[in-house]
């Protein structure tokens, strides 16, 4: 029964979650106009809101303390689900915009949104366009703008922390940026990548977001890799930690 009603559920909250976001990306392309930055952030957490709800997902935040409050960050996390952003904005109260892959950026009325809203579109087979973009948004950390990025580059497989590249290190070093490692744990049970619904076969289900203590970068412009391995090795600590204890009967995957 409860696996029948999950199938439905995950069914039901695919299409409010895509009706939803289109709402949603109209509202911040109007408010954008205008730069309305705090009634856009309202509005990507309501975005965030409604689906995870719908889909019997809470979020747990831990470390909260160690968001920035007086100039942005580079938040780098773990990839592994759809639902990562949405756990991040759920939890965050700071103007925070996350870097997506440009082919997001080219379907209809989302992708004005993401646009609007001031997402960074990353090419991810060209290096030379992801820093010209991030180049580009480096001056918005100082006004207080922090930026999300996925330096796996891509979610994972299997529920684990894959190899870091080293561009959004760079991109924070570039920008006196400090970095925020942000661990998602139970995301990827949530809802895998190749899976096409949803939180299957159970009523609810917990992601827990980490934010570790921020690193700083600054004079660290000749210590990139050092700095990406460590924090790499950091969060991969967090991660295992973590998911050993909430799903013992993984542990040895």
């Amino acid at each position: 029964m409860i696996l029948l009603w999950s199938y439905l559920r995950g069914f039901v909250g695919i299409i409010f979650s895509v009706v939803w976001t289109i709402l949603i990306a109209i509202s911040v392309v109007a408010f954008g106009t205008f730069n309305q930055t705090r009634i856009i952030n309202r509005l990507v957490y309501y975005w965030a809101l409604f689906p995870l709800k719908i889909l019997g997902i809470k979020v747990k935040a831990y470390g909260l303390e160690n968001l920035p409050r007086s100039r942005g960050a580079i938040f780098v996390f773990n990839h592994q689900s759809l639902f990562d952003i949405l756990a991040v904005h759920l939890v965050t109260d700071i103007t925070i915009r996350f870097g997506a892959k440009i082919e997001l950026f080219k379907i209809p009325v989302f992708g004005h949104g993401m646009r609007a809203a001031g997402a960074l579109p990353i090419v991810r087979e060209n290096r030379s366009e992801v820093f010209k973009v991030y180049r580009e948004a480096e001056g918005r950390t100082g006004k207080g703008e922090s930026f999300i990025l996925a330096p796996e580059g891509t979610r994972q497989l299997t529920p684990q922390i894959g190899n870091f590249k080293k561009g959004p290190f760079m991109f924070a070093v570039n920008a006196k940026a400090p970095v925020i490692p942000t661990v998602i744990v139970g995301s990827f049970e949530a809802m895998p990548k190749k899976d096409l619904l949803p939180n299957l076969g159970r009523m609810s289900r917990t992601i827990e977001v980490h934010f570790l203590k921020p690193v700083d970068t600054l004079g660290k412009e000749k210590e990139i890799s050092e700095l990406t391995q460590s924090v790499h090795d950091e969060m991969k600590r967090v991660f295992d930690e973590r998911h050993k204890i909430l799903y013992p009967e993984m542990s040895d995957s």
